[in-house]
């Protein structure tokens, strides 16, 4: 928890219902009519619903009582995030003030915009969360892929067809991603195949390629995303993946 204490949370939540919840980005706002509580889930914090006789799981951090059957369960394993309390509007508006407009929502001459004014690489404006609240690694190479654009050409040399489609696949991806909970894995979506063993291309069967950009992790398809000439980068810029090093570890999906 940030800025709050035990005590001053259970008094703002004792006695309340939650009622139509908000998101923007990556943040969760759960109001009350009261004091809103916003959670952030980083990589690994989600909620769950539990009966109050379960075992107490070693990364459950609050636990809200809703009534004598039911429990909502914050659980992180992390804790790269948390959860903040916020008294009025104005708080609510401080503790948000880093975001960008959420992607889902963002109409398509604010989102042009936006990657006509950035001269870094196309996927570091998009995980950027002070130009666009919402979209993390996982969903950025997924959106990436979909419109066949390199992850390392820069955001302003997108032509404006490209900026277009993008914008149109980012919410498609996004759509289908906030109704699961998760980028989901499907067979013929990049997630469903960026951590085989040998991960290909679902459409087009070629082995797909990572590399590192600013400290993440990016997977894609060289044949269907060809970088440009004069891409920083660009015969390294999605090098070839191998069983040992070049491809990702199995585990479970993420949700950005």
């Amino acid at each position: 928890m940030h800025g709050v204490s035990v005590r001053r949370l259970r008094t703002a939540r004792e006695g309340r219902r939650f009622t139509e919840p908000e998101r923007h980005g990556k943040w969760l706002l759960a109001h009350t009519g009261g004091p809103t509580l916003l959670l952030h889930f980083g990589m690994t914090g989600r909620l769950l619903c539990a009966d109050p006789e379960d075992a107490v799981e070693p990364h459950d951090r609050v636990l809200f009582s809703l009534g004598a059957r039911h429990q909502l369960r914050y659980r992180d394993q992390r804790k790269l995030r948390g959860l903040w309390l916020a008294e009025t509007d104005a708080e609510i508006v401080g503790l948000l003030a880093d975001q960008g407009p959420d992607a889902m929502t963002v109409g398509r001459e604010e989102f042009e915009t936006a990657l006509r004014t950035h001269r870094g690489s196309l996927k570091t404006t998009l995980t950027d969360q002070s130009v666009l609240a919402g979209p993390g690694n996982l969903l950025a190479d997924e959106i990436l892929w979909r419109t066949r654009l390199h992850p390392g050409i820069r955001a302003s040399d997108v032509t404006a067809s490209e900026r277009r489609r993008l914008h149109t696949e980012m919410r498609r991806t996004l759509r289908s991603s906030v109704r699961e909970g998760l980028v989901p894995p499907r067979p013929s979506w990049l997630t469903g195949h960026r951590d085989d063993p040998d991960p290909s291309c679902p459409r087009c069967g070629t082995p797909l390629r990572r590399t590192r950009m600013s400290g993440r992790t990016a997977v894609g398809c060289p044949h269907c995303q060809r970088a440009p000439r004069g891409t920083p980068g660009r015969r390294d810029a999605v090098t070839p993946g191998r069983r040992d090093a070049g491809t990702l570890g199995r585990r479970a999906p993420r949700r950005s």
